[in-house]
């Protein structure tokens, strides 16, 4: 039957479409098999087909790009759809290759790792309890500015703007801020690079770095914490102490009071950490709120006209005078210097990595973290400067405090020193005999003097120092026990377990307490401080080096959404962070590297068995490629894939378009072999011309790191079988093979037709990726003993091709039409990191409806978006169903004429096997007549892509494939040939190996 007859077949009967019920959990016609996976009946076909009941060979197994193929969260009750592998494309239609379609998730929990954006969680019975999360501004943002605002704020920050002058002030300010800035980028970097579980900054480190040092930093940071939580307690009890002091109130000495006062209020805050997230959240927001108020207390009391008992302690409200006395530096004491001031004032710049922490309750982590962290940052700076600014605007550096130092008339202006003189107050006899109580270089509570009602100042002291302790006292389980279910250490993994909804770490929470109860004991501030702020900026510094690390290799698993960030300026933190250890406390600083390398050293003793696809794993591959150690150890991940090619090039020097092509998949970073297939009998010259020295000399003289193979074979389907198993070494091999478009098909013989087909197959059966290039000028693939022989003893002339041109502002079309596991997308994103094509933008074509055509645009949009690919334009093409022109029918079966077997054949009786078993690649009516509609897309497509890319400087599509068995090869070669030819842009076809090569986790 001729295609041109098929008036009664409609592409959009064949359009891709789920059953409706598939979506709510029930089961579409079929029938459970025993892997769990639902089968599609289809009468009288081993090929499903969704839109007909005829023998049709067009497979909708080949489904469009769907949230499910990539997704691990399992939502309770429903069906969830699979990918069907690549067996069951292509494999014989012998077998039964009806796939899998749906996978049933039974009465299951939602994981963790479950998406607030996963629209397709249906409404059912009985759904599991949903956790608290939160947003960026409650989740992050507060959480974040209280743990940086604390003591200091309120106790040294006037302290040190009289030390340095608001000038310093500023610098050191900005300076630290610059810091935790660099820090916060690199953070935000690292967290939405993949979606972030529980585990906070170890889950960001060891995912990025791996477990030796991200096993390390954990165990430290989650033992910093703890140990901070005693910290900020034993301040607030300090406080506490004091004031009960004033008021003649003790209840043994001032040291036991700290650890009565310190060790009651931890295990009040035990309690509201023990009682889950929400209280734990309700407790921030109510202690950020007394900050705020005692905020605008002391804003309020810079402006309202001062006290006779305040102007006697310094306070005169804003006079330039006294802004610009204090603008300059007035170093005083052993620790009167700028880094002095600096490592007093830097620990207060620690905590942004607080909302970070509580990765696992934060109801979208890759948005929270960057905008929360971030604006916590500019806004506490904020507060530092307009805090330092006003303070030293308003109070003098040194006061008696006595209010009988007015200056008398009679005396005014003689011997009278300080600008408080030009106010009415006579201060000189504290200032020369260095005796003054009050001013901002001796009295730490000047923020209250100046607060319009002092008692705020201390509830905002109160709240600063509770807050920061709960902060730490919940991050520090958290960290912990993501870090104990890893099992990289011994004897800690029964602090992993979790209880109730939300999987709250209760034993952490008592751990946690206990290490924070013994450091209470010790009730000294300046013994603790030194190493808890070491250990931060150790944190600090591994995360700008782990953003650092990922970018430098190039890994194409590293993506991050965020794109406000540069490496160098990670490792300029990272650099800054280790410099200001050592600045602050040297032997703390040693301390903290001493415990990093016995556990980095532990953990390599142990080789612990994650693989999670790590820039030190990636890392560790790209020296495997120049160096040949190690390659059974090389850990393979999702994350970390990149294309390692086989390139079938005949002599590399007569493709150098291809050659060019891989080397933009691959330069320095992978893999890349070029394959060369002698047609030759065995004999020694065959051997020498396979092997020839003069390939490598041209790859070296065109700067292309690749190795070279030359076999020599009898025929090239059996020489590139070779090839594709025996090329690489150890875990270092390739995964996609590349090869040029047969151009030649309609001069050479049937036979070589079928033989290219078959290689196709056979790369496919070894699971490789298969990317076909087709040019215009042509580019053909057919071995001659001439061609893969000639080699010549000089050096042969360098050509530049397509790929080594800049491509300027041009478009490339990438038609995402069949799921390959991301291969199609991966390509176009790795040529566009390329210079010469980083320009391009990059235009994404899917099929679809026309009724449904932007929410289907919104669906794969949104699937785009978390991979992280940076493509932003998708169009949906309804046309892509509507049925061919009558002129492109009728061209396409003049292609395909050579090779139709004729119905009626005169034969002898007693002749022997039909001919189409003597003959493979001839086409039947039967075989037309079953492709006929897959035929029919092909057409239709090759008239989509005229129309919408005619002026692309690229064309990628997916690939189809043709079933062995049902299509004859010479057909599938037609199909190719048709949907490619007459382009002006290049063509690359591409099939990955329906395996994952894009993820959207952190793991």
């Amino acid at each position: 039957m001729e295609l041109a007859e098929a008036c009664g077949v409609q592409l959009a009967a064949y359009r891709p479409r789920p059953p409706a019920s598939g979506a709510h959990g029930m089961a579409p016609p079929g029938g459970l098999d025993e892997s769990g996976c639902w089968h599609c009946d289809v009468d009288g076909s081993s090929v499903a087909s969704l839109g007909s009941e005829a023998l049709t060979g067009y497979e909708t197994l080949d489904a469009p790009p769907h949230y499910d193929f990539y997704a691990n969260t399992q939502v309770f009750g429903r069906l969830r759809r699979c990918r069907p592998s690549l067996f069951q494309l292509h494999a014989n239609a012998e077998v039964d290759s009806r796939p899998p379609l749906y996978e049933e998730t039974r009465a299951e929990p939602m994981r963790d790792d479950s998406s607030e954006e996963d629209e397709e969680e249906e409404e059912q019975k009985e759904p599991p309890a949903e956790p608290t999360r939160f947003g960026w501004v409650q989740g992050v943002m507060i959480r974040c500015m209280l743990n940086i605002w604390g003591v200091i704020l309120y106790l040294r920050l006037p302290w040190i703007t009289a030390q340095a002058g608001i000038g310093l002030t500023w610098v050191i300010i900005l300076l630290s801020s610059c810091i935790t800035g660099i820090t916060g980028l690199s953070t935000s970097a690292i967290s939405t690079n993949g979606k972030v579980k529980r585990g906070g900054t170890y889950f960001l480190i060891s995912r990025s770095l791996g477990p030796e040092l991200g096993g390390s930093i954990g165990l430290i940071f989650a033992f910093a914490n703890a140990v901070a939580v005693a910290m900020h307690t034993v301040g607030f009890a300090e406080t506490v102490s004091d004031l009960m002091g004033e008021h003649g109130a003790v209840m043994v000495d001032r040291i036991n009071d700290i650890r009565i006062i310190g060790i009651i209020t931890v295990t009040c805050l035990l309690g509201i950490s023990m009682a889950g997230m929400a209280w734990e959240s309700k407790a921030q927001v109510l202690f950020f709120l007394v900050i705020m108020v005692s905020f605008v207390s002391y804003i309020v009391g810079t402006i309202i006209p001062a006290s006779p008992q305040k102007q006697a302690k310094g306070l005169f409200g804003y006079k330039a005078e006294i802004f610009a006395t204090n603008f300059v530096p007035g170093w005083r004491g052993p620790e009167g210097t700028f880094f002095g001031m600096f490592s007093i004032f830097f620990p207060s710049a620690t905590g942004i990595l607080a909302g970070a922490n509580i990765s696992g309750d934060l109801k979208n982590p890759t948005v929270a973290i960057p905008r929360g962290t971030l604006m916590a940052i500019f806004w506490t700076t904020i507060s530092y400067l307009i805090i330092s600014a006003t303070i030293g605007a308003c109070v003098l550096r040194d006061a008696s405090g006595r209010l009988n130092d007015t200056l008398s008339p009679p005396s005014a202006g003689q011997d009278c020193a300080g600008l408080a003189c030009g106010y009415g107050w006579d201060f000189t006899e504290c200032i020369v005999n260095n005796t003054c109580s009050y001013g901002i270089s001796n009295y730490y509570q000047s923020m209250s003097l100046v607060s319009a009602f002092g008692p705020l100042i201390t509830a905002g002291i109160f709240g600063a120092t509770l807050s920061s302790a709960l902060a730490c006292l919940v991050s520090a389980p958290k960290v912990f026990q993501c870090l104990c279910q890893d099992n990289l250490y011994p004897l800690i993994g029964i602090f992993g377990k979790g209880y109730g909804k939300n999987e709250e770490p209760l034993r952490g929470y008592l751990l946690t307490y206990v290490i924070a109860a013994c450091f209470i004991l010790i009730a000294e501030l300046n013994t603790i401080a030194p190493i808890i702020s070491n250990f931060f900026l150790c944190s600090y510094s591994l995360i700008n080096f782990s953003c650092f690390h990922a970018s430098i290799t190039n890994s194409p698993g590293w993506r991050p959404s965020f794109r406000f960030y540069s490496k160098w300026l990670s490792l300029l933190g990272s650099v800054i962070c280790v410099v200001i250890m050592f600045l602050l406390t040297w032997w703390a600083a040693l301390i903290a590297f001493g415990v990093v390398f016995f556990l980095l050293g532990y953990t390599l003793y142990k080789k612990p068995a994650v693989n999670w696809g790590s820039s030190v794993q990636a890392s560790c591959y790209n020296r495997a490629l120049s160096q040949c150690v190690g390659l059974n150890h090389v850990e393979d991940h999702v994350k970390n894939y990149r294309p390692q090619c086989l390139v079938l090039t005949g002599p590399p020097s007569s493709r150098p378009a291809l050659v060019d092509l891989a080397t933009s998949f691959t330069k320095d970073l992978s893999l890349m072999i070029c394959g060369n297939v002698v047609t030759a009998p065995p004999s020694a010259s065959g051997v020498d011309k396979a092997s020839s020295g003069s390939h490598v000399s041209w790859l070296n003289q065109r700067k292309v790191r690749s190795f070279y193979r030359g076999v020599l074979a009898a025929e090239l389907r059996s020489g590139v079988n070779v090839l594709l198993q025996g090329a690489g070494l150890g875990r270092m091999k390739p995964n996609v093979l590349l090869m040029g478009f047969k151009e030649d098909r309609c001069s050479e013989t049937p036979q070589d037709a079928h033989d290219y087909i078959a290689t196709l197959h056979d790369a496919f059966d070894l699971q490789y990726g298969v990317c076909i290039l087709r040019l215009k000028e042509g580019l053909d693939v057919s071995p001659s003993s001439q061609s893969h022989a000639a080699v010549s003893s000089e050096a042969e002339p360098q050509c530049s091709s397509l790929f080594q041109k800049k491509q300027g502002k041009k478009s490339m079309d990438v038609y995402w039409l069949s799921d390959d596991g991301g291969l199609t997308l991966l390509l176009p994103y790795l040529l566009t990191r390329r210079r010469r094509w980083a320009r391009c933008k990059v235009r994404v074509f899917v099929g679809g409806d026309a009724a449904q055509r932007e929410a289907q645009r919104d669906e794969v949009l949104a699937l785009i978006k978390k991979f992280r690919l940076g493509f932003h334009d998708v169009e949906v093409l309804p046309d892509l169903y509507q049925n061919p022109r009558p002129a492109s029918v009728h061209q396409f079966e003049n292609m395909v004429s050579r090779f139709r077997l004729d119905p009626n054949p005169k034969q002898d009786s007693g002749s022997g096997p039909p001919r189409q078993q003597e003959e493979p690649w001839m086409i039947t009516d039967q075989d037309l007549e079953r492709n006929k509609a897959k035929s029919l897309r092909q057409i239709r497509l090759h008239e989509v892509l005229q129309d919408y890319s005619r002026d692309a400087a690229l064309i990628v599509i997916t690939m189809p494939v043709g079933m062995r068995g049902v299509c004859p090869n010479t057909l599938y070669l037609a199909w190719l040939d048709f949907l490619s030819h007459d382009l002006r842009p290049p063509v690359l076809l591409v099939r990955g190996n329906q395996e994952n090569v894009l993820t959207f986790y952190c793991q």
